[in-house]
């Protein structure tokens, strides 16, 4: 299995440390934020690793290389215009067509057993599979709604043709993600240049054409890291040993 990592964004929430250095190499806990993910993925045998690469783009590849200094094999899909998700995700088409493959944000910490995903990923045949928590302010945000059986029955505005099987529940996604091939399908049609979001463009259609999305859930830890304090959150938390990341 290969994966992406998606590293492109500006981290406008994080400056003046992004007007000088792009989101992914700011500190966290003494580490760039970017090799968590990294590390997470390594762990799990996942060595052939593709980031999407725009703000201070040239810092993250000097800094990482080929990826051989943390045991990887890492390539870049380099966007001079930010695709967003989706049209990210489609530039780096050839390098992730072949088989399912997992898809990290940067900014955001998560103590993730991947083995697990992947092994419910498959038992579940699912076209997609979105790591998901509970959050008060869900619906504030955007819920993602599950059924019983895990299925995805209600993605933003958008409801599966399907009635739901049991309760549902309302959730978040955490930004890691397992994708079948079958997604680029719901997205050849926009063009390799275009700027799309998955969430708001490709699940929502995936959806409602009866493709099988599940949702993971997730009780452990996971700290967003898109600001300041939320990073000073996560410091205080991994230092006091209230959590503790088991692939590190």
């Amino acid at each position: 299995m290969k994966a992406m990592v998606l590293a492109a964004g500006q981290g406008t929430r994080l400056r003046p440390t992004t007007e000088s250095m792009p989101k992914a190499l700011v500190p966290v806990a003494g580490r760039p934020m970017i090799e968590y993910a990294l590390l997470l993925l390594r762990h799990y045998g996942i060595n052939e690793v593709i980031i999407n690469l725009h703000h201070f783009g040239e810092q993250i590849e000097r800094r990482l290389g080929d990826g051989k200094c943390l045991g990887l094999e890492i390539t870049y899909s380099k966007e001079p215009d930010l695709l967003d998700t989706g049209g990210g995700l489609l530039k780096a088409k050839r390098f992730l067509h072949d088989s399912a493959f997992i898809v990290i944000n940067t900014d955001a910490l998560i103590d993730l057993n991947l083995a697990e995903l992947i092994e419910f990923h498959r038992k579940t045949d699912a076209a997609a599979t979105l790591v998901l928590r509970a959050d008060e302010c869900a619906d504030e945000y955007g819920s993602i709604d599950i059924d019983a059986s895990g299925r995805i029955c209600r993605f933003l505005d958008s409801k599966a043709p399907l009635a739901p099987v049991g309760a549902t529940r309302k959730l978040m996604f955490t930004g890691v993600q397992i994708l079948e091939p079958k997604v680029f399908e719901h997205m050849d049609d926009i063009g390799t240049t275009r700027k799309f979001s998955t969430t708001k463009h490709t699940y929502p259609r995936m959806l409602l054409g009866g493709e099988r999305l599940f949702g993971f859930y997730f009780g452990g830890f996971w700290q967003d890291l898109g600001t300041p304090a939320r990073i000073r959150e996560a410091e205080l938390t991994l230092h006091t040993g209230q959590a503790r990341l088991h692939f590190l």
